[in-house]
């Protein structure tokens, strides 16, 4: 492999087949296609997926960009029943909470179409819950490591993340309890790591059913200068 040094740093050539605009085409269309089809689950089937999947499904969301190439994200992967069911007890009373007083009527109304309340039984039925953290700061040998566009970069591994579960042919729903600090002290994780988002995976359970709602037209999100 070709390297060279660029200001004391090792570089590699970077390396990639070229394609055609009308592949490029087909499979810009393909993978669109493919994702319209992604939904949100809220209904899992309890048998097990094979460990090796989820790793490669972690390994995809960990090949995202971030800043300053500092990767400042941890993701956890519970299949414990005992820590599932602990999971659950804790975000099921935050959510309680929430639903009698922390959110306005308008943020309610707006989650009806959905179908959602407190209750949060897919945390225990999933088979797999990725819990991710980012680390506001890293950690080398005992020393702090100043770390850059945290939420930024741990965001865009989460969208990585995603898409990967579908594409493997699993499902997902993105839960956010707040506050998530729960999942700190259950999962024992460094002071420097804060939960950022809760996704049970798993395959959807036989006739489940989601809302029916649709996107945005490309029309309404691109805009051409």
């Amino acid at each position: 492999m070709e390297k060279k040094i660029i200001e004391g740093f090792g570089h590699i050539r970077y390396e990639r087949p070229q394609i055609t605009p009308e592949e490029m085409i087909r499979k810009s269309r393909e993978f669109y296609l493919e994702m319209d089809q992604r939904r949100t689950v809220r209904e899992f089937d309890t048998r097990p997926i094979p460990l090796e999947v989820m790793e490669s499904i972690i390994q995809t969301a960990s090949t995202a960009p971030s800043g300053a190439h500092k990767q400042p994200w941890t993701f956890c992967l519970v299949s414990d029943p005992e820590i599932k069911r602990k999971i659950r007890e804790a975000a099921e009373e935050e959510e309680k909470i929430s639903y009698s007083s922390r959110m306005p009527d308008t943020w309610k109304d707006d989650l009806k179409p959905l179908g959602t309340n407190w209750e949060k039984p897919f945390l225990e039925e999933a088979p797999y819950l990725i819990v991710v953290f980012k680390q506001s700061y890293g950690m080398e040998n005992g020393e702090k490591v100043q770390h850059y566009y945290v939420s930024e970069s741990v965001g865009i591994a989460c969208g990585f993340l995603l898409a990967a579960i579908h594409y493997t042919g699993l499902v997902a729903v993105t839960h956010t309890p707040s506050p998530m600090n729960f999942l700190s002290e259950i999962l024992q994780r460094p002071s420097h790591e804060k939960p950022y988002l809760l996704i049970p995976v798993g395959y959807a359970k036989e006739n489940t059913y989601v809302p029916d709602i649709r996107r945005k037209p490309l029309e309404k999100v691109l805009k051409q200068f």
